[in-house]
């Protein structure tokens, strides 16, 4: 059998943002999706995931998620077998970023969740196009069902997070490094230095989406992880002539 898929989900995000990549992928390996909501650290959130992880098994994390993906992978490297790191970054919170989770931090536990979801997903989370209304709609629902505990833990452990550029290039499995085209969170050259940072990584641009790709161009993120799922050996070398913003479309 096909080793498993582990999902790990983003910040105030369940198993439906990977719902569309779920059903293709499941027709031909065991999948699962690991929830993040559970410790106020990074290394917390991995050492409550880990009991429950199969032996072996390949690993997709998106935005925080690809954070605990990482930390997963300094941990135990030995049995993740291949990496997709989505919209995400390896590099520790800047102290700006950090200072500017307090307000929301403040307001949900105040009882205003609701209102700090939607100034957390701004206009310029997601690439335009008639999706945003729908795709924001999701994740307020998501977000709102995992209530304000979970969003206070989830970005006090964003905000103390270490940097993973070792763990990078340390990674000896072959990586899928994606991102939405529109991606302006984690924007594309953060993709293009972390690619570079692994020795056997493939750089995929989704065209038309931003930090939501999975969501906002769910057939071309399936089709990415699929590619991943099934290569063999080596990813073309990312040199410093390789064309990073296209690879591979």
């Amino acid at each position: 059998m096909r080793e498993p898929l582990v999902f790990i989900p983003g910040m105030m995000c369940d198993a439906r943002l990977f719902q569309a990549q779920n059903i293709e992928i499941s027709r031909q390996r065991p999948v699962m999706v690991s929830p993040i909501t559970s410790g106020a650290r990074i290394e917390e959130i991995t050492s409550n995931i880990l009991p429950h992880l199969p032996p072996r098994f390949a690993l997709a994390g998106w935005s925080m998620g690809g954070i605990v993906a990482m930390d997963i992978l300094r941990r135990i490297p030995d049995r993740v077998t291949r990496i997709a790191l989505m919209d995400t970054t390896p590099l520790a919170e800047t102290p700006s970023d950090a200072a500017a989770f307090e307000p929301r931090i403040i307001g949900a536990m105040a009882g205003r969740l609701e209102h700090v979801i939607d100034e957390f997903m701004q206009s310029d989370f997601l690439a335009p196009g008639p999706h945003r209304t729908s795709v924001f709609s999701l994740m307020r629902d998501m977000g709102l069902k995992l209530g304000p505990e979970v969003f206070v833990n989830q970005a006090r452990a964003l905000q103390r997070r270490g940097d993973q550029q070792k763990t990078l290039r340390k990674c000896r499995v072959p990586a899928l490094v994606l991102c939405g085209e529109h991606d302006l969170i984690t924007p594309v050259k953060r993709h293009i230095f972390m690619a570079g940072l692994i020795p056997d990584a493939t750089l995929k641009i989704v065209r038309g989406a931003g930090h939501l790709p999975s969501l906002e161009k769910p057939d071309d993120t399936t089709a990415a992880l699929l590619d991943w799922l099934s290569a063999e050996g080596s990813a073309r070398p990312l040199g410093p002539d390789h064309d990073y913003r296209w690879a591979n479309q």
